[in-house]
């Protein structure tokens, strides 16, 4: 750090994060907001204030308020919402995927509005940190190209997209129908039956999407993505060849792959991990949606009779999907998703139901847990392989479809809960035929070997000075600060 005759210190670089304002989106850029700053590099972290408050309190595997003394975080005032009246109800449409779809249209929308309305408030801090250092290095997510415009006209600025996708998912929708073009001949790619359908994301959102990478194509020094190579390796070379004029890197795992240990009396630790611990190795199966599925009050309820038929131990997350549009006052009557009377009562020797927030990477990581019913958003599939646990996939939205099919037929760690099909009810027998599969089998077993082999291979690339993803981590620390 340098000083200014007129006093002003300068840094020789800063980091800047925008983030696009959704949960998955936020906690993969604090994660790496954390792993930069290990090098005593000054991350500022641009967001709402709500959103930082929120993904501030959800971040696990370390305290994003004392782990780092060198990340700064710049809240802007919550955007306001048009409020549905019907947006605080339950959907009572009846399939899995048509229930998300209705709640996501709201949600989708506001997502939008939120990220158009960073473009004032980023310019300003764009400009005022480009007079305190002599490099100023602009990671923005794929979604947030329009809130970074103004780097045009800063000189000592540099701008690198952040792909918070699998890159697997990433080439396939980015290649559309001409992928078989794309590939070389060996790819195994070629080999599988992808067929991904193309109803994923809402026609709305696609149109968005489409902008924001085009709005970014001449401002980019280079890519990032939250991908690993010992797990995307032939993937990420394939999406590498979409931008081959462009520096890039494959920074994943952000999340941390070992969770620091706790003390068992810490008045912090999470009720079920406390279940947890007096659970067998591998008997507990983890049921949660993530932060952007709300299911209807029929397939809540075959799910929950498909759960307590399958006889297996579970720790169910049921919330309703986040909306911009609640606020702090929210009462909790007003988002509690209701179960069958007396069904929390008749599986309490078997199972607990979470209604808060849950540690979902230090539950993945506790031994008890020997499989895990997942949407597939990326940020949970992540997890999962780090930690060696195996997925029953139920993709709703989005990503998810491609997720999912990377994770059954690619991978080979995790089962199908069912085709993504739109306008199918999951039957409870379904749920229970799965769990039983995935807990209980010779076919489960074998996920659970190979998870486990993965999620070695994820660490090691991570701790070992010759690791991929060290490797590619000291190689854009490297790039930035040279």
């Amino acid at each position: 750090m340098n000083q200014m005759p007129n006093n002003t210190l300068i840094n020789d670089v800063l980091v800047v994060m925008v983030p696009f304002p959704a949960q998955g989106h936020l906690n993969q850029l604090l994660h790496l907001s954390r792993l930069i700053s290990s090098y005593d590099i000054p991350v500022h972290f641009l967001g709402y204030e709500n959103h930082i408050r929120q993904a501030k309190h959800r971040v696990h595997g370390w305290n994003s308020i004392t782990t780092s003394n060198y990340i700064h975080f710049h809240e802007f005032p919550a955007p306001k919402f048009h409020v549905s009246p019907n947006s605080k109800q339950m959907p009572t449409t009846t399939t899995a995927a048509a229930a998300s779809a209705e709640s996501r249209s709201e949600i989708v929308t506001n997502q939008i509005h939120a990220s158009l309305g960073l473009y004032e408030p980023v310019s300003v801090i764009l400009h005022e940190l480009s007079r305190k250092a002599r490099r100023l290095i602009v990671v923005h997510d794929a979604l947030t190209a329009s809130a970074v415009q103004d780097i045009r006209s800063i000189s000592n600025t540099e701008a690198y997209v952040f792909h918070s996708t699998s890159s697997f998912t990433t080439f396939v929708h980015t290649a559309g129908k001409n992928l078989p073009q794309l590939v070389p001949t060996d790819s195994q790619l070629l080999k599988l039956d992808l067929s991904i359908p193309d109803n994923c994301f809402s026609p709305d959102f696609v149109s968005f999407i489409g902008k924001q990478i085009a709005s970014c194509q001449n401002l980019l020094s280079g890519h990032i993505y939250d991908t690993c190579k010992d797990v995307e390796g032939e993937f990420f070379e394939l999406v590498k060849l979409l931008f081959p004029e462009k520096f890039q890197w494959a920074l994943g795992p952000l999340n941390p792959v070992v969770i620091p240990e706790r003390n068992s009396s810490n008045v912090d630790r999470h009720k079920c991990l406390e279940w947890l611990d007096k659970q067998a190795p591998n008997s507990v199966i983890l049921v949660s949606f993530g932060t952007s599925v709300s299911l209807s009050e029929e397939q809540i309820k075959e799910l929950a009779i498909g759960l307590e038929q399958s006889q297996h131990k579970f720790i169910w997350v049921l919330r309703a999907a986040d909306k911009d549009n609640e606020s702090d006052s929210t009462s909790k009557d007003e988002r509690r998703v209701y179960l069958p009377k007396g069904y929390e009562e008749m599986v309490k020797t078997r199972g607990i139901v979470v209604r808060d927030w849950a540690p979902q990477l230090e539950i993945l990581g506790h031994l008890s847990i020997g499989g895990f019913l997942s949407h597939c958003g990326w940020n949970s599939c992540t997890e999962s392989i780090n930690m060696g646990v195996p997925i029953a996939a139920w993709p709703m939205h989005s990503d998810q479809p491609c997720n999912a099919f990377l994770i059954t037929d690619v991978l080979k760690i995790g089962i199908k809960v069912g085709e993504f099909r739109q306008h199918d009810l999951v039957t409870s027998a379904t749920i229970e035929k799965v769990v039983k599969t995935l807990m209980a089998s010779e076919e489960g077993n074998e996920m659970r070997r190979r998870a486990a082999e993965l999620a070695n291979r994820v660490r090691q690339s991570v701790v070992d000075e010759e690791g991929l993803t060290r490797l590619e981590l000291i190689s854009f620390i490297a790039h930035i600060t040279k």
